[in-house]
């Protein structure tokens, strides 16, 4: 276990940004699906990255990583046993290889680790289901087998994006068309539009319509040969705040005109008060006067945690509604930065599918100990927090953020930001 020591400090310089995991995940499977070797260019690599690429290679594909790149070249060899695909605690991995397993006809027992195994997916095996698929169990561990066909599939848009994303991914592998029914609006709508760019770059046609996608049956994935991951916005996030609550950072790596929903994180800082300037490759944030503001959390749920760092350093109120989803991902996110803030003297209140955080702290006297809950976002969140807030904090378990950004302390600290791990 790694316990990390925060100290009050303040971040100024300028950071490259890691490749976004979510790019990552999407080439990686797009690449193992293609008809000939690609070679993807990806900076920096985590343990959720690591969970798809080793799964991938279970199906049969093989992944050779160098530095700063990954070669992949796809799994159409013939496997007739049961493969064991081991997803750890990415929930991207697990969502978007259920249907693609599926519609390869593979067997398969998928597990997964920490608390991924409570992550529902009734709504999804329910429609495999309907199609072919064979699996009994709606919780990890998953003993697939059978295969899908083409039709109709009907899921709620606002149950997880990654539902969408699995099968946009698989439903062209078979023979008939298919159609994916939307019964309400789609939430977290960017991670969608990165899975159509991913798509459209390999060469597969999807059709959006009113009702939900279009998909024709018989589909070739085509390497483009090389293609870079682009930068993280759900990553930048953290500095972006880090700059905009005091600091002075630029972020470089990023795509202004990025698919990635979190990228609103930006004019949210704008929102907030602090002072932004967009750059050829990024962005750079500073300080201002700020004040709290409300946010609708539900396209931009992994940007929560960090605004609520940014709402504690803000004057007045800031109300993020519409989070609930927060509670079932690596940890009750809203009840983790609740409890954390509210050691570090912020005043806060938790509620059902939100939370209400008044900017300003009481000091505590001495040290405090923070719970990350072994959830990366709230680790870093908390990290920023508080040093921001100038308060000495232990936060426990820290080493959760090879989850995500296994690099965020060298940068922490490369940036002026205390820590020290004991």
């Amino acid at each position: 276990m790694m316990n990390i020591k925060i100290g009050k400090s303040t971040l100024k310089g300028k950071v490259k940004v890691i490749s976004s995991k979510s790019d990552a995940h999407r080439l990686l499977i797009a690449a193992a699906l293609a008809h000939i070797p690609t070679k993807i260019w990806i900076e920096g690599w985590s343990n959720d990255m690591e969970a798809t690429k080793n799964c991938l290679e279970a199906l049969g594909c093989k992944i050779a990583r160098g530095e700063g790149v990954v070669e992949v070249t796809p799994l159409w060899e013939e496997q007739s046993k049961a493969v064991v695909l081991d997803c750890v605690e990415s929930g991207s991995t697990l969502r978007f290889l259920i249907p693609i397993v599926a519609a390869l006809g593979k067997q398969a027992i998928v597990e997964g680790q920490g608390r991924l195994p409570e992550r529902p997916l009734g709504v999804l095996l329910d429609e495999l289901r309907k199609h072919g698929c064979q699996v009994k169990e709606d919780t990890l561990p998953l003993e697939m087998g059978g295969g899908i066909t083409g039709g109709i599939y009907t899921l709620p848009g606002n149950i997880s994006s990654q539902f969408i994303t699995g099968l946009l991914f698989a439903l062209p592998l078979l023979q008939e068309d298919s159609e994916i029914r939307l019964s309400t609006i789609i939430e977290s709508r960017g991670y969608i539009d990165m899975t159509l760019e991913t798509l459209e770059t390999f060469g597969i046609q999807i059709d959006e319509r009113d009702w939900g996608f279009f998909i024709k049956g018989g589909q070739t994935y085509r390497s483009p040969r090389e293609v870079s991951a682009e930068g993280d916005w759900s990553g930048a996030a953290f500095w972006v705040v880090g700059g905009g609550v005091g600091g002075d950072i630029t972020c470089t790596g990023l795509r202004k005109d990025s698919c990635q929903g979190d990228m609103e994180i930006v004019s949210l800082m704008e929102e907030f008060g602090s002072k932004v300037q967009w750059q050829v490759d990024g962005v750079h944030v500073s300080g201002g006067a700020l004040k709290g503001i409300k946010i609708d959390g539900a396209q931009i749920p992994d940007l929560v945690p960090i605004l609520c760092t940014a709402a504690a350093l803000a004057q007045g109120t800031t109300e993020i509604y519409n989070a609930g989803r927060l509670r079932i991902k690596e940890s009750d996110r809203l009840k983790a930065m609740a409890e954390g803030l509210g050691k570090l003297g912020v005043k806060v209140t938790e509620q059902p599918e939100g939370i209400l955080i008044e900017g300003g702290n009481i000091p505590p006297a001495g040290e405090v100990i923070l719970d990350s809950y072994d959830d990366h976002r709230i680790v870093m969140a908390l990290a920023i927090a508080a040093a921001a807030l100038g308060v000495e904090a232990v936060i426990e378990r820290a080493e959760a953020v090879s989850k995500s950004y296994p690099t965020f302390f060298a940068e922490f600290i490369r940036l002026g930001g205390v820590a020290d791990v004991f």
